[in-house]
């Protein structure tokens, strides 16, 4: 991105439980935040929430902004679910987080999820019809929800940015970048 200001007046919310996937969570918080928006962390409970590495090796605690109840779609320009197979797992049966993934898509808001997070969209009903990517073993469940599945560093369905892994950062980033801004020369 040319203009690393560009994202300036935007909002960002990102959905969490604990052992999420530290990277995938704290690079597209910072680098959105170096872009100029407004990035908020949501959980839910408002206490912080621990990160790990490689889903076992715990890291450090990253504070919250407030609850899933409190994210405000209207007011919110993209919502972003990292991975990690726990936080993923644990997410995906949060009716208030089915509920943000369903509104947000229903609006056609950027919406983006990372390695075990598209498990979210089939428990919220959004991945059939849609082509997606992921950590290599959603494959089979995000095929199986009617998604048509790839394997690429960064899938981008309309309003849905899906990446595979923490490599895949920069790339994901990039998109979500490329998405908002896409959304705010149409508004």
């Amino acid at each position: 991105m040319s203009d690393r200001a560009s994202l300036s007046g935007t909002k960002v919310a990102i959905i969490a439980t604990d052992f999420f996937e530290e990277a995938e969570l704290v690079v597209p918080r910072d680098r959105l935040r170096e872009a100029g928006a407004e990035v908020k962390v949501y959980s839910t409970q408002r206490d912080p929430i621990q990160a790990t590495e490689g889903d076992t090796e715990p890291t450090q605690k990253v504070e919250v902004d407030g609850t899933f109840a409190d994210v405000d779609v209207a007011g919110t320009d993209v919502l972003v679910v990292p991975g990690g197979t726990v936080n993923a797992d644990r997410i995906r049966l949060e009716p208030e987080a089915q509920a943000l993934v369903k509104a947000f898509d229903e609006a056609g808001k950027p919406l983006a999820l990372i390695c075990h997070g598209p498990w979210l969209l089939i428990s919220a009903g959004r991945a059939a019809s849609r082509r997606l990517t992921s950590w290599p073993s959603l494959a089979d469940d995000l095929r199986n929800a009617g998604a048509t599945w790839v394997d690429e560093e960064v899938v981008v369905d309309r309003n849905l940015i899906t990446s595979r892994k923490p490599d895949d950062l920069p790339a994901f980033v990039t998109a979500i970048e490329k998405a908002v801004e896409k959304a705010i020369d149409k508004a």
